[in-house]
């Protein structure tokens, strides 16, 4: 779901968190998605960004970019998980350099860390 934006240096992107108070291990995430989600010593799932695992535990400080090709395959995963502690936010992100945004065919965009809710946008028009 990452699209280039009417808007130069912005991106719509998809991000997920995992709230380890109500994981219960089972590791269907996992399962679904590998290279996003992986269960740790403790037993519990986290999101992992750029192959190390996010490890706020509990909260949205935890929050990962989800690459364009495993957005579905981390939506299938919240569906399936019994906990029902896969949170995704999907907004955008600003700042962007124009040359990264990407095509609107479908072309690829590297977001920089920044997000900003869509709702924002509404408010500067």
């Amino acid at each position: 779901m990452r699209h280039a934006s009417p808007l130069a240096g912005s991106v719509a992107a998809v991000r997920v968190w995992i709230d380890q108070d109500l994981c219960t291990g089972d590791g269907l995430c996992v399962d679904h998605c590998h290279d996003v989600f992986t269960l740790l010593e403790d037993g519990i799932a986290y999101v992992v960004q750029d192959g190390a695992p996010m490890n706020d535990p509990g909260g949205s400080g935890s929050l990962a970019m989800v690459e364009p090709r495993y957005e579905q395959s981390v939506i299938d995963a919240a569906l399936a998980c019994p906990g029902e502690c896969i949170f995704i936010e999907v907004g955008r992100v600003y700042d962007v350099p124009s040359s990264l945004v990407g095509d609107p065919a479908g072309g690829s965009a590297t977001p920089s860390s920044r997000p900003v809710d869509d709702d924002d946008d509404e408010a500067a028009a």
